[in-house]
């Protein structure tokens, strides 16, 4: 087996008109497909992350919920790099959106920091350079 790359995450909601806002409007995603799936009572918006990156965004009836802070077993977080973090960070801010305090990667010496969106999914934006 040779993977490639990574082709999307896929993120269930609980409330998609709030999601679909924050991701599309908010962060600025655009839209490549919706679809309502009747059957399933089920919406499924397709974004596109950068130049080839996707996120499927679900709504399902009472999703269950799940635990999602950074440290709890499982996905730990879904991270954006972003030209300009100061900015980006003044940009959610200016949506509403709490930002923790920027921090420095140890390791990188590049700046990063956390959100969440609607739903408690932690979110980083991580600086693409070294200040």
């Amino acid at each position: 087996m040779q993977i490639r790359r990574i082709h999307h995450v896929a993120i269930i909601c609980s409330n998609y008109a709030v999601s679909k806002h924050f991701y599309t409007v908010i962060l600025g995603f655009p839209v490549i497909q919706e679809t309502f799936r009747a059957p399933r009572n089920s919406y499924k918006l397709d974004l596109k992350v950068g130049d080839r990156d996707q996120i499927e965004l679900f709504s399902f009836p009472d999703p269950p919920q799940r635990p999602s802070h950074p440290e709890a077993c499982g996905l730990r977080h879904l991270a954006f790099e972003v030209e300009d973090l100061p900015g980006s960070v003044t940009q959610l801010q200016t949506q509403g959106v709490e930002v923790e305090p920027i921090r420095i990667d140890e390791l990188t010496g590049k700046q990063f920091t956390f959100f969440k969106d609607p739903d408690g999914l932690p979110l980083e934006i991580y600086s693409r350079r070294v200040p």
